[in-house]
């Protein structure tokens, strides 16, 4: 599993880029460009056409920075996800395991500690095959003591959610949402939908399943 994650994670990215390879299946041309992926930054280290000194040794120290960058990035990467990738894939399989145990739709998760769940759902998703798929996952916010419900985004790289926070609630706060909602506690939710908070655990779950009925 390790080497095919260090692949996923770090090389199979630099290599298409080194080959051409476009990220997207389109002909449509990006919105942005990103400069600062890692093939970039290395680009970057070459010897500036306008530096008169073009000399082997020159090149040669441009060369060993290159190789610094990429070596400290790529150790980077393996203590990320040996200390902490491997360690919350762990949590977040174990909570999609009890998603039933939170409510009988299957649809709201609830993660018994904070984890970077995010990076592990959708993988986790179609390896236990689940269906249907979870819309909202549940957290206490460590530094408020207060909860919150997230809406699962419709993919890793995308910022649209698979069920929204009710448009009617969004961008209200304190009384005028718990009014709105029906629910009492409720602290916000973002102008987005994508995520919203409540005062208790009890709180957000209603939240979360008022949601799914609306």
């Amino acid at each position: 599993m390790f080497i095919g994650i260090s692949f996923s994670c770090f090389y199979q990215a630099i290599d298409a880029i080194d080959n051409g390879i476009n990220q997207f299946d389109t002909d449509k041309p990006p919105r942005y460009v990103n400069n600062t992926n890692l093939s970039s930054r290395v680009g970057r280290l070459n010897l500036d056409w306008m530096d008169p000194n073009q000399s082997p040794e020159k090149e040669n120290e441009a060369f060993q920075q290159a190789m610094a960058l990429a070596g400290s990035e790529f150790l980077d990467s393996v203590r990320f996800h040996a200390k902490s990738w491997l360690p919350a894939r762990s949590i977040v399989m174990e909570c999609i395991a009890d998603r039933y145990d939170t409510d009988p739709s299957g649809e709201i998760m609830v993660l018994k500690r904070f984890t970077p769940w995010k990076l592990h759902i959708f993988e986790l998703e179609e390896e236990m095959k689940v269906d249907p798929p979870i819309k909202y996952v549940l957290y206490e916010d460590d530094r408020g003591k207060r909860w919150r419900v997230q809406a699962v985004a419709i993919s890793p790289d995308r910022f649209e959610s698979r069920n929204p926070l009710p448009a009617q609630w969004r961008g209200l706060t304190d009384d005028e949402l718990s009014k709105e909602a029906g629910i009492p506690g409720c602290i916000f939710v973002h102008i987005s939908g994508f995520t919203g908070g409540n005062q208790t655990y009890e709180g957000a779950l209603a939240m979360a399943r008022t949601a799914l009925k609306i």
